[in-house]
C-alpha cells in the first residue's frame, strides 16, 4: 500500500504501554496480534494482595518509563526507567518463563493471572514509586482472559488492558472536549486553561482527518492500513485523566466537563475500545476506513 498524506483520514499517531499505567511509549509502527498491539500491558504492578496498583493511586507510575523490543530497538527484555534510579534491566522470560511462579492477581473485577519477576524487580519499582510491598507481574498467556461476551466473540481476548485490546482516539474529539473546557471556564469566569493533551486518555492509536468530533462513536469496524477491527464500545473514563502527566496534580478535567457532555449510563465518555479481526502492521501514516 502507498502510504501518504493525502487520505481523508489517518493515523497521526501510534503508542504501546508495556507496563499498565507507566510512561507512554509513541511508535512510528505497531504489530497487531490478537490480544492487541504487540508487547501492550503485558506487564503490571500489584501489591502484595496482588491486586493491581494504578497511576489512580500511585502517580509515581507515570515517571517510570518503561520499553521493551516493540518500543526501543535497544532493549531485548523489559528496561525500566525513572528518575535517580539506576536502569532495571529483565529478559522477557524474566519469571523464569516456565510458569512456576503464576500466581492470581485481580484487576479491578478480573481475576486473572500473572506470573512474579523477581524480589529485585519489586524492591526496584517499590522504590521508584515510593511505595513499599509493589510486585512486578508478568501476563504468559494473553488468550487465557476473555472478554465481556457482550461486546467480543468467542476467543477475543487481551492481556492487562482494562478492558479491550485496542484504545482509539480521535484529534477531532480531543479538540471539541477542550473547546467545552474552555467555554465552561468563560462561564464561570476562570482562566482559561491550556488545552488537555491526548496523552490524558492513553490511546493505543489516535487519528485525525476529515471527520466530526465523536464520530468514532457510530463505526461499527474500522480499518487501519491492513488490519481491520471491531469497534466494541466506547471508552469509560476515570479520575486518572485527572493528573497531569508533569507535576503529577490532580484537578477536575476533563471529567468536569465530559459529565455535563458526554455522560450517559452512569459514566464519561471519550474514545472506543477495538478488537483486531486480523493480524498485520499498523504505522503512522495509514489510512483509516470507518465502517
Amino acid at each position: 500500500m502507498t502510504r501518504h498524506s493525502a487520505y481523508a483520514v489517518q493515523v497521526v499517531a501510534l503508542n504501546v504501554h508495556p507496563v499498565k499505567s507507566c510512561a507512554i511509549r509513541p511508535v512510528e509502527s505497531a504489530t497487531v496480534e490478537a490480544a492487541g498491539f504487540a508487547g501492550d500491558r503485558r506487564w503490571m504492578v500489584v501489591d502484595a494482595d496482588h491486586r493491581l496498583v494504578s497511576a489512580r493511586e500511585a502517580h509515581g507510575l507515570f515517571s517510570v518509563v518503561p520499553d521493551t523490543a516493540e518500543t526501543s530497538s535497544e532493549v531485548g527484555g523489559l528496561r525500566l526507567r525513572a528518575p535517580g534510579m539506576a536502569d532495571l534491566h529483565l529478559d522477557s522470560d524474566a519469571d523464569g518463563g516456565t510458569g512456576r511462579n503464576v500466581v492470581p492477581v485481580r484487576l479491578h473485577r478480573h481475576d486473572l493471572t500473572g506470573a512474579l519477576v523477581s524480589p529485585d524487580a519489586d524492591a526496584w519499582v517499590s522504590e521508584a514509586v515510593g511505595r513499599p510491598g509493589l510486585r512486578l507481574v508478568r501476563c504468559v498467556d494473553p488468550s487465557a482472559r476473555a472478554l465481556n461476551p457482550e461486546f467480543s466473540r468467542e476467543g477475543d481476548h487481551t492481556a492487562y488492558a482494562d478492558g479491550y485490546p485496542v484504545t482509539l482516539a480521535s484529534t477531532r474529539s480531543l479538540a471539541r472536549l477542550n473547546y467545552w473546557i474552555a467555554e465552561g471556564a468563560v462561564e464561570r469566569g476562570e482562566p482559561v486553561p491550556e488545552p488537555l493533551p491526548m496523552e490524558r486518555f492513553r490511546p493505543n492509536v489516535v487519528v485525525d482527518g476529515d471527520l466530526e468530533p465523536f464520530a468514532e462513536d457510530t463505526w461499527g469496524t474500522v480499518r487501519l492500513g491492513d488490519v481491520t477491527f471491531r469497534v466494541a464500545k466506547p471508552v469509560d473514563r476515570c479520575v486518572m485523566t485527572t493528573i497531569d502527566l508533569d507535576s503529577l496534580a490532580t484537578g477536575k478535567e476533563p471529567i468536569r466537563t465530559l459529565a455535563r457532555h458526554r455522560r450517559w449510563d452512569g459514566a464519561t465518555w471519550f474514545a472506543v475500545q477495538l478488537i483486531p479481526d486480523g493480524t498485520g502492521e499498523v504505522r503512522v501514516g495509514d489510512e483509516v476506513e470507518p465502517g
